[in-house]
């Protein structure tokens, strides 16, 4: 069983920067992807980034060049850097990782960014 803690939420002001981390506990270990997803209100989940277990990343649209998405895999730990924080940008931030090798995958609760204008 894997479990996911998101943490580094908050209320930012627009033009700010917030870090957040997603720590997970339980063996992970093996070929794996990581990524954040986001939430708002009303919308569908939407996935904003991802990282391999090999450090390769993607990002949407809508995140590319402010976001960036980093991991140490020695201690399960997945980070995700936003600048240039926009209302827009204001959500439930999700972290997920899919086990290629077992093809499952787990989901954390959420951690709340909120960037006002």
């Amino acid at each position: 069983q894997v479990q996911l803690v998101e943490s580094g939420g908050g209320l930012v002001q627009a033009g700010g920067s917030l870090r957040l981390s997603c720590a997970a506990s339980g063996s992970i270990f093996g070929t794996n992807v990581m990524g954040w997803y986001r939430q708002a209100p009303g919308n569908v989940r939407e996935l904003i980034g991802s990282i391999t277990s090999d450090g390769l990343t993607t990002y949407a649209d809508s995140v590319k060049g402010r976001f960036t998405i980093s991991r140490d895999n020695a201690k399960n730990t997945m980070y995700l850097q936003m600048n240039s924080l926009k209302p827009e940008d204001t959500a439930l931030y999700i972290c997920n990782v899919f086990l290629v090798v077992v093809t499952r995958q787990y989901w954390g609760q959420g951690t709340q960014v909120t960037v006002s204008p």
